[in-house]
């Protein structure tokens, strides 16, 4: 059994605590977070604490925290402490705890009220010894199926990746779904087409799989698109088929 102490009261460590509290595998020793209130849902399944100086000791410390504080906090962890962040675009050598560093990344979007199914998580793994290495792995193993040795340069580069096709791609949602109001058409009719591009780029490359007027260099429709837009969304809309087109 691995035992872990989970810092943070964000979502992802609301998610982490509650895939690893119900999982016979992992021992979640205890839940830190500056102002408490924010964990103390957990309070009756596991030991929270706001004080650092209290924490218990575990195999695997998880900052589940914002990336402008990973430095200060794992600096007042035990010098022995192994210590890892869940953060996609901080490097492991921000952390400055005395002991070993590692990173435990889900790339995933999470959202507390949105449950997630970990099986299909990938977990991104980074450390500094190979049994700690080892460690992480197993730990990922216990809750997904999805489990990749990724370096900080590495991690860095597919952060910047994922909010393209996460971030950027919603507000593209957002903006659709603005038109949609504006028109007074209901956005869940979006829904299937939405549904099939998502699931078509997971057997065919993307650029394989582009389709539209700006593909096809419709000037006619291009033209008509822009005009039923802002001048924002034009902006938006010009930059973007400009890209397809010369992508």
């Amino acid at each position: 059994m691995i035992s872990v102490v989970i810092l943070g009261s964000g979502n992802v460590a609301h998610h982490l605590t509650r895939v690893f509290l119900h999982n016979e595998n992992v021992k979640v020793k205890q839940l830190y977070a500056r102002s408490i209130k924010k964990i103390q849902l957990f309070e009756s399944s596991v030991s929270i604490t706001d004080n650092v100086a209290l924490l218990s000791k575990a195999d695997v410390y998880i900052l589940a925290i914002s990336d402008d504080a990973i430095a200060e906090v794992s600096s007042f962890l035990p010098k022995e402490a192994f210590v890892v962040h869940t953060s996609g675009s901080v490097s492991m050598d921000t952390l400055q705890n005395g002991g070993s560093k590692g990173v435990f990344y889900p790339l995933q979007s999470f959202s507390k009220d949105k449950e997630v199914d970990f099986n299909k998580v990938p977990v991104c793994v980074e450390a500094e010894e190979e049994h700690h290495l080892q460690l992480l792995e197993k730990l990922a193993n216990i809750i997904t199926k999805k489990v990749f040795r990724i370096n900080s340069m590495q991690r860095s580069k597919l952060h910047v990746a994922a909010v393209f096709v996460n971030n950027f791609v919603n507000h593209m949602y957002t903006i659709g779904n603005d038109i949609c109001n504006t028109f007074e058409v209901p956005f869940e009719v979006l829904h299937p087409l939405i549904e099939e591009t998502a699931a078509k780029i997971q057997h065919i490359n993307p650029k394989e799989a582009q389709t539209g007027p700006a593909k096809r260099n419709d000037q006619k429709t291009i033209q008509r698109h822009l005009n039923d837009l802002d001048k924002q969304q034009q902006e938006i809309y010009n930059l973007i088929t400009k890209s397809i087109q010369h992508g």
